[in-house]
């Protein structure tokens, strides 16, 4: 594995998912102790507004307090990597700089999505104005790719001259391509970026090339195995291991997965409020949840222990 300098973040990073009240406000109750359960079960950081998180239907108000309360409840903020990234430069900056005041370990950031093709000049404009702005050394910035939603995506070059402009802020990137040879060229091209695949599918191959790990949307119902890879990915059971990871998987992906993984957890919470969502989404059926998650337990041996909160 190439050589990298201290890392900021590595290992099991969960997108920590968004409960939400019978009044269709955040529930911070049910949002920090979550975020507790996932710290003491394998994840060694949480991506508050990732893509899991419902994090586009969430306004700057409700994200910053979700993050407060997070801290406020015992969460180490060092920790913490919550997307900032906003269509809106201005919102995209009070974001950041929040995340910052807040000591976050870094800020995870989406490109500016909603106007398709923009040039490389006008990314590189969009993050160097959110990092001159912040105007603080403690910002860690790391880059997310997802082009199957945002459809704008960084490529090499672009990584290379954010990384070039700001070496140390633009620290790391999530790539969620689904696209391993993508993942591939850019841990080859940039050995010293904190590079995260997007799923636990790619979690061994990446840790071989040199990857920090996953910031994966099952990490927030299977984070113990997720991290027994992690841990283990010298060892003779490694292939096992990332294969069980693998085939577990499959099953979260069967269905829609944001609404499956809200509804994991509310069936093994004994809690159905833990299954609300925003709309545009909307609850999954409840005979191909129960299916889903029979197949999970019967073929894979999958199941989540909440102790007393269950």
């Amino acid at each position: 594995m190439p050589d990298k300098k201290q890392k900021n973040f590595s290992g099991v990073i969960a997108p920590l998912i968004t409960p939400f009240g019978d009044d269709g406000a955040p529930d911070f109750e049910r949002f920090v102790s979550h975020g507790e359960w996932l710290m003491a079960n394998g994840c060694t950081g949480l991506a508050p507004f990732g893509t899991t998180s419902e994090a586009n239907s969430l306004g700057l108000e409700e994200r910053m307090e979700l993050l407060e309360e997070l801290i406020d409840g015992g969460i180490d903020p060092t920790k913490l990597l919550p997307g900032t990234g906003m269509c809106s430069l201005t919102d995209a900056i009070t974001l950041t700089q929040h995340a910052v005041e807040m000591e976050c370990g870094g800020c995870l950031m989406l490109p500016p999505f909603y106007y398709k093709a923009p040039s490389e000049e006008g990314l590189f404009r969009y993050f160097s104005e959110v990092i001159e702005a912040v105007g603080d050394d403690r910002l860690k910035v790391y880059l997310y790719h997802i082009p199957p939603i945002a459809q704008v995506g960084f490529t090499l070059p672009l990584i290379g001259r954010l990384m070039k402009a700001y070496p140390d802020t633009v620290v790391g990137l999530k790539d969620s391509s689904g696209d391993w040879a993508n993942t591939k060229s850019i841990l080859d091209e940039y050995p010293t970026l904190e590079i995260f695949p997007g799923s636990e599918a790619f979690l061994l191959d990446g840790l071989r090339s040199g990857s920090s790990g996953t910031i994966s949307a099952s990490a927030n119902v299977n984070p113990a195995a997720l991290y027994k890879v992690y841990q283990n990915w010298q060892s003779a059971d490694a292939d096992a291991l990332q294969a069980k990871i693998g085939n577990v998987r499959k099953v979260f992906q069967s269905l829609n997965m944001i609404p499956f993984i809200k509804a994991i957890v509310a069936h093994y919470r004994g809690d159905p409020g833990w299954a609300k969502l925003r709309p545009p989404f909307v609850e999954l059926p409840a005979a191909d949840v129960a299916k889903a998650i029979k197949v999970l337990e019967t073929e894979h041996g999958f199941s989540m222990n909440f102790g007393p909160r269950a």
